[in-house]
């Protein structure tokens, strides 16, 4: 049975930032990171190059009343850093599953900020999810390092369709239960 879309979506913290819902102000930065190829690239549904207006779009899709997905920004402003890192989300799948996707600004890359925006997801459960999914370009290892870091075992190879790259794409499919 498929999970009744709520309102409120609550902030989770860090050690280095807070994971919160988005707002409008966080379009300037979701449009500058979304829009770099590298970023784009990676995931299945930004296009390249990004249009005007998707982040209005994306943050006013991601603050509805009767959304399946919730969206979390990854603001590290309380420690000094960015507004937006990058954004974490989960779609309410059946069953208490979820799917997770993320994203992070190249800035961040090889920090650690994806593997502890993941796990701070992971141990808030906003959703409280049975299990939680993933898929993974095959040309994005350090994305599958993450995921498996943070407790996720590997399913098995598929395909999903890129809208950046114009194609279906490889992918690995993870699971984590919790």
């Amino acid at each position: 049975m498929l999970h009744a879309p709520v309102a409120i979506q609550s902030e989770i913290l860090a050690d280095r930032f807070v994971l919160r819902p988005l707002r409008r102000s966080d379009a300037g930065l979701i449009g500058v990171h979304a829009g770099d190829l590298r970023v784009a690239q990676m995931t299945q549904d930004i296009p390249h190059p990004f249009p005007p207006g998707a982040a209005e779009a994306m943050i006013e899709r991601a603050n509805l009343d009767g959304r399946t997905t919730d969206v979390w920004a990854i603001d590290g402003s309380r420690q000094g850093h960015a507004e937006v890192m990058g954004l974490v989300s989960l779609e309410r799948l059946d069953r208490d599953q979820s799917e997770i996707r993320f994203w992070v600004a190249p800035a961040f890359w090889n920090t650690g900020i994806a593997t502890e925006a993941i796990g701070a997801l992971m141990e808030a459960n906003p959703q409280a999810s049975h299990e939680i999914f993933a898929c993974v370009f095959q040309d994005n290892p350090g994305t599958a390092r993450v995921l498996v870091n943070c407790g996720f075992e590997y399913l098995g190879d598929a395909e999903a369709h890129s809208v950046a790259r114009g194609a279906n794409v490889p992918t690995w499919t993870y699971m984590s239960k919790l």
